[in-house]
């Protein structure tokens, strides 16, 4: 596999790469990366082939905006590349940055159409660009109407300044039920769903990714690689140190537990055996998994992009993926537990009976 070995995403005419450039690290913020390190980061991505760069509004105050709208118009490849950001978080309560305006302003974040309008001016005037590939809603609100989300990022579909959308961080329920309003009323749907998934974050094989082929949808893994806790780089005994879990951020001390480290031992067995770094293949694992079309990747350093790219190089063996498959099996839910073999036996007389999508 390479970065030219194009998919669509979802059920969409929307040609991607499998690896898609986050750029949430561009630009002033712990742990971000200047403009020239930034530009290289951006333009190594290009010279490999990648034609998938992700952002959002509220990256380092709007400055990840800026500068990868600079760097696309100085590449003189706006059309070949599809450009997505995001909207949905209030800047001035976000804890992925602190910078922007919004000022207590409810109608500064959120799905409602009021703040979606708002935020996408801006950041087609950041970007400098008078269309958005695919516009992600960052994290539902919990009080928005999905009849309301659907209508106005439909209408930003009709109206050609978005030419896609999906959801990121949401509840099953919302997807699917965007889905099949958008379906019965013959208007654009969500193409895509952005989770948190990797080795150490696999709960939402549970409900979202049987969503996802349900409705056509693709799922795009964010932080495949934990929060940096995949790539071995903190100690059973010690987990302090550089990395992102080191201080406040968004996973907490999550990662951090005694199933997390068992899988991580897996991983380094298996990463051994291949001579890979963890970091790969712990992503190659999540690149080769079910129903994953394009996976975010980040990076602060030239050589993290190249590890990242490298992975693509990995085809893991089917020992090796039952190996870290059986280590980060997450517990059974309810909803998983619903659809066992076992379960099905039983309703099936005693018959073993293979779903669609199996």
């Amino acid at each position: 596999m390479s970065l030219t070995d194009f998919r669509t995403l979802g059920r969409s005419g929307l040609v991607v790469s499998p690896l898609a450039l986050g750029t949430m690290t561009f630009g002033p913020r712990p742990f971000g990366a200047d403009e020239t390190t930034s530009r290289s980061i951006f333009d190594s991505y290009r010279a490999a082939g990648g034609n998938f760069v992700d952002t959002a509004d509220i990256y380092a105050g709007g400055a990840s905006e800026e500068l990868v709208g600079k760097f696309i118009r100085e590449s003189g490849a706006r059309d070949e590349i599809v450009l997505a950001t995001k909207f949905g978080f209030n800047g001035s309560s976000s804890p992925l940055t602190a910078t922007q305006g919004g000022g207590g302003n409810p109608h500064a974040g959120g799905a409602g159409a009021k703040n979606i309008h708002r935020a996408l001016e801006q950041s087609l005037r950041r970007l400098g660009t008078d269309y958005i590939d695919l516009y992600w809603m960052h994290i539902w609100d919990g009080v928005t109407p999905v009849e309301e989300i659907v209508q106005t990022l439909g209408d930003l579909v009709r109206a050609g300044k978005i030419r896609y959308f999906g959801f990121s961080d949401m509840p099953a329920w919302v997807a699917m039920k965007a889905a099949t309003i958008a379906s019965e009323r013959r208007v654009p749907g969500p193409i895509a769903m952005q989770l948190e998934y990797s080795l150490v974050a696999r709960d939402v094989e549970s409900e979202h990714v049987p969503v996802a082929h349900e409705a056509g949808m693709a799922v795009m893994p964010w932080s495949p690689l934990g929060g940096g806790f995949l790539s071995g780089k903190y100690d059973r005994a010690d987990t302090s140190g550089s990395g992102r879990l080191s201080g406040p951020n968004p996973f907490g001390d999550s990662k951090f537990t005694e199933q997390n480290w068992a899988i991580l031992d897996v991983l380094r067995g298996v990463a051994a055996e291949l001579d890979r770094s963890m970091a790969e293949t712990a992503l190659a694992w999540t690149i080769a998994r079910p129903g994953i079309a394009s996976t975010l990747i980040g990076a602060s350093k030239l050589t993290q992009l190249e590890s990242n790219i490298a992975a693509t190089e990995i085809k893991l063996s089917a020992e090796h993926m039952e190996r870290l498959n059986m280590a980060s099996t997450p517990p059974l839910s309810f909803s998983t537990s619903l659809t066992t073999k076992g379960l099905r036996s039983m309703l099936f007389g005693g018959h073993s009976v293979a779903g669609w999508v199996e």
